[in-house]
């Protein structure tokens, strides 16, 4: 039996590819598919005859009772999460599988890993979950309370255990916290950090949750528990300050307790990451760009990311019934910008290269510098010129008209593909704004 994780929905056709090419060589043994798109769509996945049995939810439930079963050839329906053909015209689909004590799962097998591939300055870099789920309901998501996904926690013993065995493999340098709502329980969160403190103080490993913290539940005692710990940089899901956005995905706003959160790590020395949704479901470009004034105006930096439709989400479910989503899985990924809705892709595209010139001119403000003053750029650039010289002569000319120019390998300048009033709608209030930088 050979399992395969099919974890995002835009590179599932990977994943049956990799179906093809195993079967090929192993045609006696059974191919199981687990993760989030066979959990999501286990018909579609079902639909390909090389996949044998597709295993919903945490498949920790599932593998071993699958592999029993198969071996001892006793029925399969015992089996949580389980999805096969019980007929050429009968497809079983079993409720998505769940651990309820997420203790009793061993460690991985970090004596499998060759750690030469995941390493940061030297050391060891590690992702865990320290918890599944998450108990908000936000609509762009398909691991919430909605849909199944019930908030679990691990004991703080457990989660430490598993560090302490790959930390006897190698000396870890980075942890990231892979946890959809990390610091949902506070006196859980408090005890995490001060266990960690404790073990792995002197090692230093520089910690993070990138998936994005719920700033309400950050407070002075939490952000410092996390900086005494290792944290360095803190990432906000902030999504929007659109009331109207807001409420259509179903989210809390946080923009006070992001202005809370942002005074407390300037007092702590921590950095700070914001992250937006931009071209979502009847999401107004133009309420984006007032988005990125608002970070512009704080001392933090922008993550802009573009709507994908989850599958298993509320919005996936929207899009599908609008007709909205893509041909194929694989331009389901932000990368290929899904979603046309109220926001077009040339609107989408705009938004990602407006903040990552807004990151730019913020990093010129951290490195002690200042704006370039408005200047058309030139037609060439010679060659050998230092990246931050260069960049300072594209963000002039875009202060200058609004124009988003990008370098030939020739050294010509050129236009990117942008929405030009876009543009210039950030150029206008940004010219306005009394920028600030991220640290």
């Amino acid at each position: 039996m050979i399992g395969i994780s099919s974890l995002f929905t835009a590179y599932s056709e990977m994943a049956l590819a990799t179906v093809a090419a195993v079967k090929k060589s192993c045609p006696l043994a059974y191919i199981v598919l687990g993760g989030h798109h066979p959990t999501a769509l286990p018909e579609a996945v079902m639909a390909h005859p090389q996949v044998d049995f597709v295993l919903r939810g945490d498949g920790e439930a599932g593998m071993p009772a699958l592999a029993r079963a198969l071996k001892a050839g006793t029925p399969l329906d015992a089996v949580p999460g389980l999805v096969w053909r019980r007929s050429a015209d009968e497809l079983v689909v079993r409720p998505p599988a769940v651990v309820e004590d997420l203790d009793r799962l061993p460690a991985p097998a970090f004596d499998l890993i060759n750690w030469r591939h995941y390493q940061r300055a030297g050391k060891g870099s590690l992702s865990l979950s320290a918890s599944r789920g998450c108990p908000l309901r936000c609509t762009y998501c398909a691991v919430n309370a909605a849909n199944q996904h019930e908030f679990r926690r691990r004991s703080v013993n457990s989660v430490i255990a598993e560090l302490q065995v790959a930390g006897d493999r190698v000396p870890l340098g980075f942890i990231d916290f892979e946890d959809e709502h990390l610091t949902a329980d506070r006196s859980w969160a408090l005890a995490l950090m001060d266990e960690i403190t404790r073990q792995f103080g002197a090692l230093k490993p520089e910690l993070r949750a990138m998936n994005g913290l719920y700033a309400p539940s950050l407070d002075e005692t939490v952000l410092g528990r996390m900086q005494k710990a290792g944290f360095k940089t803190i990432n906000i899901a902030l999504i929007t300050t659109s009331a109207a956005q807001l409420k259509r995905f179903g989210r809390p706003a946080v923009t006070d307790d992001l202005d809370r959160v942002l005074a407390l790590c300037s007092v702590l020395g921590l950095k700070c990451v914001a992250y937006l949704i931009v071209a979502g479901p009847g999401q107004d470009p133009y309420a984006s760009v007032e988005d990125l004034i608002f970070l512009a105006e704080r001392r933090v930096l922008a993550g802009v990311s573009v709507f994908y439709p989850a599958p298993g989400s509320s919005d996936y479910r929207w899009c599908r019934k609008e007709g909205l989503l893509p041909v194929s899985h694989g331009l389901m990924r932000a990368t290929a910008l899904p979603l046309a809705h109220r926001t077009d892709r040339r609107q989408a595209v705009t938004l990602l290269r407006l903040g990552r010139l807004l990151n730019f001119a913020k990093g010129l403000l951290d490195a002690g510098g200042h704006l370039p003053l408005p200047a058309a750029a030139p037609r060439r650039i010679a060659s050998g010129q230092d990246r931050l010289i260069v960049g300072r002569q594209l963000l002039a000319a875009f202060l200058k008209n609004g124009a988003i120019l990008g370098v030939g390998p020739d050294g010509q300048t050129y236009p990117h593909e942008v929405d030009a009033s876009l543009a210039r709608s950030f150029r206008r209030k940004l010219m306005k704004t009394c920028l600030q930088g991220s640290g």
